[in-house]
């Protein structure tokens, strides 16, 4: 039933989420407030009680063996189905690898899951807490929005926001009461994604040229084989190739349409305006006399300033069904 794939989602999630606080920074002054060192803050993926197992190994925090605070650490403590981005679990879209979608892929539309994050934070000074608290909390409120690339194959990217759910502070203590073992804070965070399943390469399905052979023959009884081949032919721009745009309004009985901008339509040209099909028979710079409601379509009224798409090869290697194929039932 299954096959295998991989895209790394909620490997680029993570890696994302985490690349929001590697740039951490504490000051430490002097008694004139002058800045003495200014540390970055370590950042690590790993859990929370790894990094106080290690606290409770290191009898002193101020040197520099093995640990030394204030440091870092996030993990993903949760994954769940989010009920309330759910779409149409069958329905499907075409994309492509290039920009200009010569190489199309289809996939099913993603799955939305909520990953939950626990960011913790490991300070010895309240100070140090304090400045690091500080450089988060203004960028959440209570969401911040990453643009994530899920899917390199078919530069599929998101917007994945990442909400904070909540902070919770506590003090860990060894000795008497004037020894501070730890300030320890720790962050909630809920990183709306998507899952996606396999994609499939969509040229190995497309028909590139049908042919069909018959046999005719006439009253004397002679036969002869015919062969009618044609190949497919999009009848929309799926690639929304806009070339230009409409210079006057149009009626739905013209045949003759001004552009603004010509330069990238050729005679034969199947254009888009709306949901209406033209075909150019002759131009003459920015005035084109065209074939109205082409490929079936209707013909409609059309205002200035709309824009004109042409459908190129690009939009046959992603023709869909309901597209003409050639065959218009006649020979």
């Amino acid at each position: 039933m299954f096959e295998y794939f991989y895209h790394e989602i909620l490997r680029r999630t993570i890696i994302s989420f985490g690349t929001l606080f590697n740039n951490i920074n504490i000051k430490h002054t002097n008694s004139s407030d002058d800045v003495v060192t200014v540390s970055k803050v370590p950042l690590a993926y790993s859990p929370t009680q790894k990094f106080l197992a290690r606290l409770e190994q290191v009898p002193d925090l101020n040197k520099p063996v093995q640990m030394s605070l204030p440091r870092m650490s996030f993990e993903l403590t949760g994954l769940t189905y989010d009920t309330s981005r759910k779409v149409t679990t069958t329905q499907s879209f075409l994309s492509g690898l290039s920009s200009d979608k010569t190489q199309p892929r289809k996939t099913y539309m993603p799955v939305p899951y909520n990953m939950s994050f626990q960011l913790s934070i490991y300070t010895k000074l309240n100070d140090d807490m304090l400045q690091i608290v500080e450089q988060i909390l203004p960028y959440f409120q209570p969401a911040y929005t990453l643009s994530v690339d899920l899917i390199e194959t078919i530069g599929e990217k998101r917007d994945i926001p990442v909400i904070l759910e909540g902070l919770e502070m506590r003090d860990e203590y060894e000795g008497d009461f004037s020894t501070r073992r730890a300030l320890i804070y720790t962050l909630r965070f809920t990183a709306k994604t998507y899952l996606f399943g396999p994609v499939s390469d969509v040229s190995k399905d497309i028909i590139k040229r049908s042919t069909v052979t018959f046999v005719a023959g006439d009253s004397n009884g002679s036969t002869r084989s015919l062969s009618y081949s044609v190949d497919p032919v999009a009848t929309k721009s799926y690639t929304d190739n806009t070339v230009t745009t409409l210079s006057t309004d149009i009626t739905s009985e013209v045949t003759t349409i001004e552009v603004s901008d010509a330069s990238s339509i050729s005679l034969y040209d199947v254009l888009v305006i709306d949901n209406e099909n033209f075909k150019v028979n002759n131009k003459d710079g920015n005035t084109l006399i065209v074939e109205r409601a082409y490929d079936a379509t209707t013909a409609a009224k059309h205002v200035s300033g709309t824009n004109v798409n042409v459908i190129t090869s690009a939009d046959n290697l992603l023709i869909q069904m309901g597209d003409n194929f050639g065959f218009d039932g006649s020979f």
